[in-house]
Formats: structure tokens, sequence, C-alpha cells
């Protein structure tokens, strides 16, 4: 069965606080939803503000190859004509070929909010919509607060359904606004409005009680033809649903079809991509499309995975633009490290390196190393434990100096001393802070021998205290990611002496950089 995929991540979505899009924003987001093959996007209320309304302008000599855009607003006022309405006015100025209208459906938003007669919200309703229609629009209706409605006054939640079908919209979006229906409670209604009368139904949850999903898929196998969501989830409060997951479960799981041929494969992308330009970081536990999907960190699960990748996945992670991967930690076996050897390229055979490495591993996690998120300190940890590997550099000695000079301010000074082809180069440097200044004195004395490193970039330092009833005294954990390129890369240091734990890591990352540049 065909289910069409309505995305409202362009007003509802960017309800969430700290969500903000330029309208360029919007424009770059709509083309990626195109892509991946959604039936409708939501662009905006071209009623409530000026940034809307101009999406709704540049969009118009726009072609999409999968999509219809669609204009949101409100039915007319109370005591008010549509035609002389602004905000229909304004659905009409956005020349969408589909406008979406909400409207009350609980009793306690007719009487409390309107403030106005049950017989009047149902004239709004059906006379906003037949407005639109007569001006050659096609109207999708939202029953804002549907199930909240139904329990208070179930007999006049149908009637304004009811209401919007004699109107002519064809489709009633069942909605769940305040997020707290139970998927039992959405999947009885949705049977009772099945039951009531035909015509096309659609559902449209929020995620208050973290059932927004569940409710959305419930209201699927009752008959909805329509699922209105967010891309990874974003909304006011908690959220709405998500559509990410939703298209997955959809079609990998229910037989559904939701997106044109290969979008499907476009899901990963794209999520990563609408959390970019939202400025988010994406989340990495998300179904589906997080870098944790299809993560294995147990040694058990690794091993099972090394001789069945079905053992501990539900899908194939490609299925959706996503990949496997293996986390090495304390909790790690020879399968984790056999795992990562291969995808760096090293031939460790199962010997008793693995174990030497697995064992060192686990003991400076101990120590308080996380190598979860320091792939690059276990490549080179595995680099080093083969048969003749020599290291680019040997670290002699360095020292660090931090003064406060009257007039200049803080001052930062490292000299290092290495050996290079038994060669001693010993430099020093100056920064803004001790790690900045060692970082460039290692440079200064590595880049005439190794002139790559000219490209390397230090791309984030990261430091967590680890035991913080210690005071300055601390265990410190230092994370560094470098970049050269597209090319990025994390190692990790610990230590009570901060700047140990940061030259640990900053040696490491180094070393990875020349040996894989």
């Amino acid at each position: 069965m065909h289910i069409q995929i309505y995305d409202t991540t362009l007003r509802d979505g960017t309800q969430r606080e700290g969500i903000s899009l330029s309208c360029e924003d919007k424009v770059k987001i709509a083309r990626k939803l195109d892509d991946l093959g959604v039936e409708f996007i939501e662009g905006g209320w071209p009623g409530s503000n000026p940034k809307d309304a101009e999406f709704f302008q540049r969009v118009q000599g726009m072609k999409f190859k999968n999509a219809t855009v669609t204009a949101f607003g409100s039915t007319c006022r109370v005591g008010g004509d549509p035609a002389d309405d602004p905000n229909i006015g304004a659905l009409l100025d956005s020349h969408t070929s589909v406008c979406t209208v909400v409207g009350k459906t609980s009793m306690l938003h007719v009487t409390e909010v309107l403030r106005t007669a049950p017989a009047e919200n149902l004239r709004l309703i059906e006379q906003s919509i037949a407005h639109l229609v007569e001006q050659g629009r096609r109207v999708i209706y939202d029953a804002e607060h549907f199930f909240d409605g139904y329990k208070l006054d179930k007999i006049y939640a149908l009637e304004t359904r009811r209401a919007a079908a004699r109107g002519g919209a064809e489709m009633v979006v069942l909605c769940d606004t305040n997020g707290g229906a139970m998927p039992w409670e959405i999947a009885q209604m949705v049977r009772a409005v099945k039951r009531d009368r035909g015509g096309l139904l659609g559902i449209h949850t929020h995620n208050d009680g973290e059932c927004a999903v569940a409710n959305t898929l419930a209201a699927v196998r009752e008959g909805c033809l329509q699922v209105q969501g967010t891309i990874n989830g974003y909304g006011e409060r908690c959220g709405n649903a998500n559509l990410i997951s939703i298209i997955g479960d959809l079609e990998l799981k229910m037989g559904h079809k939701c997106l044109s041929e290969g979008g499907l494969k476009r899901l990963t992308e794209v999520a990563h991509f609408v959390a970019e330009v939202a400025n988010l970081s994406p989340d990495e536990h998300l179904a589906y499309v997080g870098k944790s999907a299809f993560a294995h960190k147990g040694g058990i699960h690794v091993a099972a995975v090394r001789r069945n990748l079905d053992s501990y996945q539900h899908i194939d992670p490609k299925l959706v633009g996503n990949e496997m991967r293996v986390v090495v930690s304390e909790l790690s076996g020879r399968g984790n490290l056999l795992s990562k050897a291969e995808e760096y390229g090293l031939d460790m055979d199962g010997s008793a390196d693995v174990t030497q490495v697995l064992n060192e591993i686990k003991a400076l996690e101990a120590q308080g190393f996380s190598f979860e998120a320091a792939e690059a300190s276990v490549a080179m940890m595995m680099k080093r434990q083969r048969a003749g590997y020599a290291p680019p550099f040997q670290l002699v000695d360095f020292s660090v100096t931090v003064e406060h000079r009257m007039g200049s301010g803080t001052f930062a000074e490292a000299t290092v001393k290495v050996k290079v082809d038994g060669e001693i180069i010993h430099t020093v440097a100056e920064g803004n802070g001790p790690v900045n200044a060692l970082d460039a004195a290692l440079r200064k004395a590595l880049t005439p021998v190794f002139p790559v490193l000219g490209r390397f970039q230090l791309a984030d330092y990261k430091v967590r205290i680890l035991d913080g009833e210690n005071g300055t005294a601390a265990l410190t954990r230092v994370l560094i990611d470098t970049q050269n390129g597209t090319k990025r890369w994390s190692t990790v240091g610990a230590s009570t002496n901060i700047i140990e734990a940061s030259w640990r890591a900053l040696a490491d990352s180094v070393e990875y950089g020349l040996m894989t540049a």
C-alpha cells in the first residue's frame, strides 16, 4: 500500500526551541526533501511572517520532481467570512495548489480558546475549506486536538470531521496535538472514525509521551493513508513524529511504499543534512540513521556479527544509507580488534598481538582513557605491535612554561626534542596556551622532514574531568580531532597532568596522520 509522506519540518519543525531557518535554509531543505521523494512539503504559514511569505514566492518558479509544496493556515475568524479573511487570503496568495487548513476539534478549544458556539466552529471549518476549494485549491484538513477532543465529546469531534468533508477536504488528518495519546487509544479512535463515515484519513502526532512514532504506525494499521511529521522529529516541546524512523518502519517492517525509487538509501544523508542546516548536532543514536545505529561495542556482539551480520542487526544498514561500525573499548573482545585491523588494512591474523593490544586497551581504559571516540589511537596501538614497525619520530623530551608578563598578558612557550632517523631535532615555539605552544613546537620540528604535516589542522580539542572530587588534581581526559582535507581522525590521552594527556593525544594524532597521508 502507498502511504503519503507529508513533511512539516519547515513549519512545525521550526517551532522547536533553538531552530531558526532562513528563507534560503528552507529552500535548501525543500530541495533535499524532494530528492528524498516525499509527497508533500509544508512550506510554512504565509499569513504569519514575511519569511514564510518570501519562501512561497521563491518556490513558485521552482520545479519539484516528487513533492507538492503546501501552504498552512487556519480556518477564518469567528463571525467572519472566508472571502474577507486575511489568513485565507494569504493562503490563496501563496499560489500553492494544495492548502492545509487547521481547525478546532476539541470542545475545550471551541469554548475556551475560540470562545464561540459549537455550531459556529463547524461553520468556520466547512466554509473556510469550501472557499478554498471554490478557488481551485486542493485542501487537506488538520483536525487539531482530535484525540483529546474525542475523549471529551466524541459526537462533536466526529461532526467536525464531517464538516470538513462537506467543505470538500480531500484528506482529514487526525492530530494528537498535545502528544499524550497512547497507541491503543489511537488505534481505537481511528477505527471509530473509519466506521463513522468513509473518506481518506491522515495522522499527525507529537512526541510528548514518547509515543509519536508508535502512534503513527498504529494509525496506519487502522487505515490512515497520510503520515505527517518532521525530519529527525524536530518540533515544539518534545517534538513531532520522526519521519526518518516512520519511513524506515513503514517501508522495511510493514511493507508499505512511501518514497520514490531509491529514496530509502538517502535517509541517512537527509537526516544529517537537515541537522546541519538547522545548526544542530546530529543525534548519533537515532534509529536507522544515527552513527551508533549499527555500532557494535560488546565483544560477544562483535564476535557474532563477524560470523553473521544478521545476528545483531535488524536490517542491512546500507538500505538506509548507513554503515556498520565496530567500537573498541574495555568491553571489547578479540573480534573488535580484528574488525578494526581489517578496517585499517592491518594483518593481525588473530595472533598474540591482538591479545597484547586488547590487554593494553583494557588497562588504559581503567586509567581514564576512552577509545570509543579515538579510533586513530587504537590504530596506532595496533601498528606499533607489528614486527618491523618504525615510528616516524620519537619523543626525547619536552617542556612547557606559562608566564604572565606585565603589559602583554599570559604567555606560553614549549620546547620539544624529537628524534627522526637518528637525528635529534630541538625546537621552541610560542602559543596562546600550553597545548597550542606544544603543537606549534612539534610541527616546527617535523614539518621540514614531513611537509604534509603543514596540511594537518587541529579541528577540535575536548577536555573532560573524570574525578571531580579531586579538584585541580583530578584525572583528565583529552580528545583531539585532526583534519587533513576531508579526512578526520580522533586520538585520546589521559593523565592527572593535562599537558601530558594532551601530548599523548597530540603525538598519536601526528603519527597516525603521517602514516596514512
